[in-house]
């Protein structure tokens, strides 16, 4: 028996080859439990609250992540432990690369990209357990900036990844490609400043929170709801109910008007009325739009009063200001009533406006 183990195979003994294969079978036994073990210890770490809440989920991300970088692993930890055979080895490349060097590179690209992809998963459940708490508040710009650093971060791994195999697998030294990606992202920088200066201010958007999706704005000389908060643009749908992108570095240096946030809306309506209308007919008509006002549940101050006269017209004043909800359509539903209401009182108190009684004399010489 032990003239079997030691016998020689391959530049190996019999007993090295059973002790590789006992270690890897071993792994594949036990790769559940372990990989449910590790499983549960991580998310301890990530969150605070309770294990059995989150586990499924989590498990369901991880759990074949882990059973494969626990067997990439310890399969390339036990196989190292064997000598590469020489009749297996082989040089390429002008006698610089040999089959061992390109077998060892393979077997660390694969523990290499495993272990990326289980932080990718880990990343991912992360972000779903701040988009379950995001989604608590109305504030969408919180979902938007999840998303964001998500992607984010998956890149940063997948670069760290390809610098690690470079590194690891092939023996590359990284710092020369690191200040050459330097200079290129330098010189990127300047190519693309407009796009770098709309990614910075989609940042100051996202943290100082001057509007948000759903919003109703007014900016420059248009006025719509805030539908999307890009990256590089916010696009808005105006009145007309066009859609419009507005460069993010433009939201920022634009003076903005959020209508949603206002407290009251103002609204003037300005009455020219012919001068016939007598002084008691105008202190009457006044008295009667003061009361109209008062009755509007949705106004909550209002002002009535003879604004100027002239030789053309009595000019009469309405202000007034309202909480009826930021809606297009509440808005002006509301002004409609107000100003069909006005024009009853018109002719209730048969009072002509000043354009009615215009007249206009063409003279042939």
């Amino acid at each position: 028996m032990k003239e079997i183990l030691n016998y020689n195979f391959l530049d190996n003994t019999v007993e090295e080859y059973l002790l590789v294969l006992g270690t890897i079978l071993l792994v594949l036994i036990i790769k559940r439990l372990l990989s449910r073990f590790l499983a549960s210890k991580l998310l301890g770490i990530i969150i605070n609250e309770k294990i059995s809440q989150k586990k499924k989920a989590f498990l369901n991300l991880v759990i074949k992540p882990i059973e494969r970088f626990l067997i990439v692993f310890i399969a390339y930890t036990a196989l190292d432990r064997l000598t590469f055979p020489i009749i297996f080895k082989f040089k390429f490349y002008h006698n610089h690369l040999n089959t061992e060097d390109i077998v060892s590179g393979i077997g660390v690209t694969i523990i290499i990209v495993v272990f990326i992809r289980l932080c990718i998963r880990t990343i991912e459940f992360i972000a779903q357990i701040l988009e379950e708490k995001a989604n608590i508040n109305n504030d969408k710009i919180d979902n938007q900036l999840i998303v964001f650093f998500k992607d984010f971060f998956k890149v940063i791994l997948i670069i760290i990844g390809i610098l690690l195999v470079l590194r690891l697998a092939f023996n590359k030294d990284i710092g020369n490609l690191l200040t050459g990606l330097s200079i290129v992202g330098a010189a990127l920088a300047l190519a693309t400043r407009e796009s770098l200066e709309n990614l910075i201010a989609s940042f100051i958007i996202f943290f100082d929170k001057p509007f948000i999706t759903g919003d109703l704005v007014k900016v420059q000389n248009f006025t719509g709801v805030i539908e999307k908060i890009g990256l590089r643009s916010t696009r808005i749908r105006t009145e007309q109910k066009t859609y419009i992108s507005v460069p993010n570095k433009q939201m920022v240096d634009t003076i903005i008007d959020n209508i949603t946030l206002r407290t009251e809306r103002k609204v003037e309506l300005s009455l020219e009325l012919s001068l016939s209308a007598t002084s008691e007919q105008l202190k009457k008509l006044s008295s009667e739009i003061k009361t109209l006002l008062q009755q509007q549940k949705y106004i909550t101050n209002s002002f009535v009063y003879l604004q100027d006269t002239g030789k053309n017209a009595h000019i009469i004043a309405v202000d007034y200001f309202t909480i009826i909800p930021q809606t297009f359509e509440n808005f002006n539903a509301l002004r409609e009533e107000i100003n069909l209401s006005v024009i009853d009182l018109l002719d209730k108190n048969k009072i002509d406006l000043a354009a009615k009684n215009m007249d206009v004399v063409i003279q042939n010489k």
